[in-house]
């Protein structure tokens, strides 16, 4: 006997977090992708410094869930895995484009896009995909997708828009020869515009970092 995998489309929700209030005072609309094992409320204390008038920040939640450790008692949750990942790109992708749409963001703001572990991968896949006029791209302590093309940053404007690279000098992710091939893509990708950011640490987020952004 054999297997036939076969797919269906549905209609499917998931949550997201807001901060602070959208109003005529907010200055910078943040698109914030948590790393693997988060919970979108609890990454967005890392953005508690940021002054609440001027600032308004977007957490989607990352739709796989699962208990972390063998406790059955803490949840965490992840972006993607290797099986089925094309579809669950354009899933995720779809649910983030359903986000902003709920939201109805004003072009007047500074949009700023931030990924932290996996969820850089999320945010330069977006990027890629949606030509977004940002005014600053964070992409902290992640690893950027083999299958970018410098071609699909082309759009970018970096008289406009900046993009910052972050990560500890001891992260426990990042090993040499990872570091070096992120390195070329940075380069390649973003015509050697992108500023480079390094702090004494391992694989965290750093809320003074995210403070000294804007």
């Amino acid at each position: 006997m054999s297997n036939t995998e076969k797919t269906v489309t549905y209609t499917t929700e998931n949550t997201y977090l807001t901060k602070n209030e959208l109003s005529p005072k907010t200055k910078n609309v943040w698109l914030v992708f948590h790393g693997y094992g988060y919970l979108s409320r609890y990454f967005v204390k890392y953005f508690n410094g940021l002054p609440p008038e001027e600032n308004y920040i977007i957490v989607p939640q990352g739709p796989s869930k699962y208990y972390l450790k063998n406790e059955f008692k803490y949840v965490g949750a992840s972006w993607l895995t290797k099986e089925n990942t094309t579809t669950d790109i354009k899933n995720v992708l779809s649910y983030i484009d359903a986000v902003l749409q709920a939201e109805s963001i004003p072009t007047d703001v500074n949009f700023i896009l931030f990924g932290f572990s996996q969820g850089v991968s999320i945010a330069a896949r977006w990027l890629a995909q949606h030509n977004m006029s940002c005014k600053l791209v964070v992409l902290y302590a992640g690893g950027i997708p083999n299958e970018l093309t410098p071609a699909d940053f082309d759009f970018l404007d970096f008289d406009k828009t900046s993009i910052k690279i972050i990560y500890g000098d001891n992260d426990e992710f990042l090993t040499p020869d990872r570091l070096e091939a992120e390195h070329v893509k940075y380069k390649n990708l973003f015509q050697g515009k992108a500023e480079i950011i390094t702090f004494e640490g391992t694989h965290e987020v750093k809320p003074e970092i995210i403070e000294g952004l804007l």
